[in-house]
């Protein structure tokens, strides 16, 4: 298992929580430094405060900041950088950044490019996933017209899905009951995708109604070994994005585990895959699967594998990016449950509208079997340029039963004031007991997840009583101060030229 290549620095090619998540993985490596970026919005984001140094790459629009691939390369042989790691989004399945990064001397933390590219392309991964047994959902061959697309719905039969064959996270994609419906939806996701991806290439898929999603966590060493690292449930979903997930999944038995865990090895290796990745499937009331997509990246949802195995994900990533062997399959084990609630700046009760501002509050739930992985801080500037999530909560039990306790527990004590959150949605998931017997598919949110209006009342009424409790306590604080000759503060939160003196 001895790891050949040396790497002293990594450039972080992506901000907030995934960002903080990376510098903590390298600071246990022994010390590799860490290298962020930031946009002007982000020179007070936790990323920058943790790493070793930051560098400025412009304006708020991605495509001038976390997208612009020059950018990124200059601060990486500026910085003296080593390798790059992409994180999630942003550019972490562009093959034309994976490489750049390669072409200019440096390790690329992630997939080859022909993977990233081979599997990317959702059209090209079916007929890829065809030819390796792998089941996929009924659906159109790559290529057609939408007069030929037009046809062949007609035999794929309704309802069926126009799905973007670029990207993911719901974009381009379109649920089609009726016949008449068609031609609209064909024309908003040619739009939609091309405007997402610049790429308006669509095809059609057989809608699987009551399926759930269900994905494997694979990783690959350059030596030709894959392993998975178990399944994770994914589907409490809302307009395709994901909310909430949870390993093992309730509905799984072992059987089915092992089989879809063969054909998520069996994916990988069709495309000599290196490093983290994972295969996602749909899976039907009769325990039918069929392959969706291949994401060639580290996935949000993470956490909740690493701690069911207790393996360090972004660790694995950078050892096998250094040339680790991997151990073989039977050397994972699974220890007890592990579910995670994405906590996005969204307003529940407003159907999820983005919410911006100041976080004045930040209280962190702590305490056994509880992991927070987040972006934020009380004074952390939320702006509408980047994805809404601020954090994961992520718990973890023994069974099923006690990680969602702890997570009912813990979602009580989490505590963001300043701008909305979902932090609500996720308490009143928790306490379903539809859910909570693990009755639940891709379209629970839709049909058993309404929010009201009594329930914001609710909440009114506990924020009130906490910023009672927070405004006495500081006024306390105030009259118990000793006032004392000032000190210069030299703390790196206060600092700020440790990071800015990088660009001079």
């Amino acid at each position: 298992m001895a790891e050949t290549t040396l790497i002293r620095k990594v450039l972080i090619a992506n901000r907030g929580e995934i960002a903080v998540r990376v510098i903590r993985a390298c600071r246990e490596l022994g010390g590799i430094r860490t290298v962020a970026v930031y946009s002007e919005p982000d020179r007070e984001a936790l990323h920058v405060r943790y790493a070793d140094e930051a560098y400025s790459i412009g304006a708020p629009a991605p495509r001038e900041s976390y997208l612009n691939i020059g950018k990124l390369i200059d601060v990486a042989r500026r910085s003296g950088a080593d390798a790059v790691h992409p994180g999630y989004g942003f550019l972490s399945e562009r093959a034309d950044f994976a490489q750049a990064v390669i072409d200019a001397g440096l390790i690329w933390i992630g997939p080859s490019p022909d993977a990233i590219s081979r599997m990317g392309d959702k059209l090209a991964a079916r007929e890829l996933m065809e030819k390796a047994g792998v089941p996929v959902v009924p659906g159109t061959e790559p290529g057609l017209n939408d007069g030929a697309l037009r046809y062949s719905a007609s035999k794929i039969g309704f309802p069926l899905m126009v799905k973007a064959a670029a990207g993911g996270g719901g974009k381009g994609m379109r649920i089609v009951r009726d016949p008449d419906q068609l031609d609209a939806a064909l024309a908003s996701a040619h739009r939609e995708a091309e405007a997402a991806f610049g790429d308006g290439t669509v095809y059609l898929e057989k809608l699987m109604e009551g399926a759930r999603h269900i994905e494997f966590q694979v990783l690959a060493d350059m030596h030709g070994n894959t392993i998975h690292l178990g399944e994770r449930e994914c589907s409490i979903q809302r307009r395709h994005q994901k909310l909430f997930e949870e390993s093992p999944s309730p509905f799984m038995d072992d059987d089915l585990r092992e089989r879809m865990g063969r054909a998520a090895i069996q994916a990988a290796q069709a495309v000599n895959y290196v490093n983290a990745g994972t295969i996602e499937f749909l899976v039907d009331a009769d325990k039918n699967f069929y392959f969706l997509e291949m994401n060639t990246r580290l996935q949000v949802e993470h956490p909740v594998t690493e701690l069911v195995t207790g393996v360090d994900m972004v660790k694995e990533q950078i050892r096998i990016a250094r040339g680790r062997r991997m151990g073989p399959q039977d050397g994972v084990q699974f220890n007890g449950w592990a579910v995670e609630c994405r906590i996005n700046a969204e307003d529940p009760y407003n159907n999820f509208l983005p919410s911006i501002g100041l976080v004045t509050v930040h209280i962190a739930p702590t305490g056994p079997g509880v992991r927070l992985d987040s972006g934020i801080y009380a004074g952390y500037e939320v702006t509408p340029y980047y994805d809404s999530m601020l954090a994961k909560l992520i718990a973890w039990g023994e069974t099923r039963g006690e990680a969602l306790l702890r997570m009912r527990r813990a979602l009580a004590e989490y505590k963001v004031m300043g701008l909305k959150t979902n932090l609500p949605f996720h308490q009143k998931l928790i306490d379903s007991t539809r859910f909570l017997a693990g009755r639940y598919d891709t379209q629970f949110v839709e049909e058993y997840m309404s929010m009201h209006e009594e329930d914001q009342a609710n909440d009114r009424a506990e924020v009130a009583a906490i910023l009672a409790t927070l405004i006495e306590h500081q006024q306390r604080q105030q009259a118990m101060q000793i006032v004392a000759r000032p000190k210069r503060d030299v703390s790196n939160w206060k600092w700020i030229g440790r990071w800015e003196r990088m660009q001079r």
